[in-house]
């Protein structure tokens, strides 16, 4: 019996030392990291390299729900942008939003802007409702009409206390 290693016969007559081999395994495993990575990123919205150029306009809400900064902006189901920044007016005590449309969509000034949800219990996005004014809007603009996000326990309270006043009535 042979008492020394042989390769076998694939690999026979090539000189890859040791070093040779880890530096290309490590090259391919730091390439699948990076694979996965930027999967990761994308999935999560997160990738820096954005669509090209926007334009930052606000819009404020009673209400913004569970809206998340890099929430989508939609207009006929088409994401149009991003939400940009979320901060609190303590002098109208109003949620403003700042959207960072793409470029190359322009919307009217009297765009309706709407906090949705994707399905029952989704993300929550704002939506665009185009108006008919033939002014566009621009950089710095403030979206004057809006609807804040519907809160599911509000409606669940609400329902629950107008039945009860009702079964209160009817004894």
């Amino acid at each position: 019996p042979p008492t020394s290693f042989s390769p076998p016969s694939c690999l026979q007559g090539h000189d890859m030392s040791r070093t040779t081999l880890d530096l290309w395994v490590g090259f391919f495993v730091a390439v699948g990291l990076g694979a996965l990575l930027f999967l990761a990123l994308k999935v999560g919205n997160m990738a820096s390299s954005s669509s090209g150029d926007t334009y930052a306009i606000q819009a404020k809400f009673d209400n913004i729900g569970g809206l998340k900064v890099r929430g989508a902006v939609k207009s006929a189901g088409v994401v149009v942008g991003r939400v940009g920044e979320i901060r609190f007016d303590p002098e109208a005590y109003l949620a403003v939003v700042t959207i960072n449309v793409d470029a190359r969509y322009k919307f009217p000034r009297d765009t309706f802007a709407t906090i949705n949800t994707s399905g029952l219990l989704g993300e929550q996005y704002i939506g665009f409702e185009v108006g008919g004014d033939t002014e566009m809007l621009k950089a710095g603009d403030t979206i004057k009409k809006t609807q804040s996000a519907v809160v599911l326990e509000k409606l669940i309270g609400q329902f629950m206390f107008n039945k009860a006043a009702e079964d209160g009535g009817k004894k």
